[in-house]
């Protein structure tokens, strides 16, 4: 079993590395590999997307590394490999992104990345630091995950899905704020699980014992 993370210089990945290395040995599931080789991606067993920025630029490092989009949308897509994405990772999975310009996502889960913008003028964009989870519904990467458990963000702009019902859990920061998506063999979280201590961890290893 080998769980891939790509590497495509959007985010340091040096902390998520070690948290998945680390779960993937206590929980028995194999190698975690950083690579931004595309036949890396396509072998890999499992694979993670992380992202830090703007979107539009996470999306032109993306596709700028020759073959390596075409890997991941055929490992992913075509043969169901189990997908996390963090960060821009996930925001990624939307149709499009209305960061500065509107630019296209992957388009695996319909809906649009938006501007963060609180019913309450006093709270302050980015939504940066510590909130507790909503869990909207069940998943097995959320396992042993309940509201109220705390997970790390740091973003300004959020992932409305399309369909409701690929919405898995969600914060309040003067409104709801997409925290977990989910359709098929994908997930994405807008928080950082690797830095997100306890809650963090236990979704990662469920993530690396996840079969769709």
């Amino acid at each position: 079993m080998r769980t891939v993370l790509i590497d495509y210089e959007s985010g340091n990945l040096h902390s998520a590395e070690k948290a998945f290395q680390r779960m993937a040995a206590e929980t028995g599931s194999g190698t975690v590999l950083v690579s931004a080789d595309p036949e890396e991606v396509a072998r890999a067993d499992r694979l993670v997307l992380p992202g830090d920025g703007a979107f539009p630029a996470c999306r032109r490092a993306l596709f700028a590394r020759a073959g390596l989009a075409d890997a991941l949308h055929e490992a992913v897509q075509q043969r169901g490999r189990p997908f996390l994405g963090i960060c821009v990772g996930m925001q990624m999975l939307a149709t499009t992104g209305h960061e500065y310009d509107p630019t296209p996502g992957l388009g695996w889960i319909p809906g649009d990345v938006v501007p963060i913008r609180p019913a309450d003028p006093a709270l302050k964009v980015p939504h940066m630091g510590w909130n507790d989870l909503v869990i909207d519904r069940a998943h097995p990467v959320l396992d042993g995950l309940a509201t109220g458990d705390h997970a790390y963000f740091v973003h300004s702009y959020q992932f409305l899905p399309a369909d409701p019902a690929h919405l898995l859990a969600h914060c309040d920061y003067g409104g709801d704020i997409t925290a977990i998506v989910g359709r098929g063999n994908v997930v994405g979280t807008q928080f950082h699980p690797e830095k997100s201590q306890a809650a963090g961890l236990r979704l990662i290893a469920n993530f690396l014992r996840w079969t769709p």
